[in-house]
């Protein structure tokens, strides 16, 4: 493995991989190089940062290495029309590959001490009793999904049917993309 320095070297100086910078500001200018790391908790001032390369639309999780809309969007849909929604997104950072997250990934972005995560770059979060539909099935049923919300001072999680207009969509890319109870 003696060459395996050298050849780190060649491709860094081309510029085929590189390093995030640890102290990124939510406006650095691009590339961006997550490396996920679930097992730190990263103050919102590196944690989050706008991607400018998508128009500001969009947000990396430098903590889960996910990137989310920067602005949810509003209104009320059906469980199958968020999953198409997102499926179908190209408006955000003009890309594909955006999903519904699972339970888990919106619950990575509480704080603990109640709402979003603090000092986030996201905008028009819902708040009150509003929630986000997730693609995680309620044990009890698979007509039922699990939602979570971000009010002020906590948050909340329950279920719902999917063919109720109750939920909100918020949409991700990255991460394994597994929704645990297809349509």
């Amino acid at each position: 493995m003696a060459h395996a320095g050298f050849w780190t070297a060649a491709l860094i100086a081309t510029g085929m991989i590189g390093f995030a910078p640890h102290d990124a500001h939510a406006d650095a200018v691009g590339p961006y190089y997550a490396t996920p790391s679930w097992d730190q908790t990263l103050p919102a001032s590196t944690r989050f940062i706008v991607l400018s390369n998508m128009n500001s639309e969009a947000v990396l999780d430098r903590e889960t290495g996910l990137v989310w809309q920067r602005t949810p969007k509003s209104g009320t849909v059906t469980w199958a029309e968020a999953v198409f929604d997102c499926a179908n997104n190209v408006g955000t950072g003009g890309r594909y590959g955006w999903r519904l997250p699972s339970i888990h990934e919106l619950a990575s972005l509480v704080n603990p001490a109640g709402g979003i995560a603090a000092g986030s770059p996201f905008l028009n979060v819902a708040q009150g009793d509003a929630a986000y539909w997730s693609t995680t099935a309620f044990p009890g049923g698979p007509d039922v999904a699990l939602v979570r919300g971000f009010p002020a001072g906590g948050f909340i999680s329950g279920s719902t049917t999917k063919s109720t207009p109750f939920g909100l969509e918020w949409c991700v890319r990255g991460g394994q993309g597994v929704n645990s109870n297809p349509f």
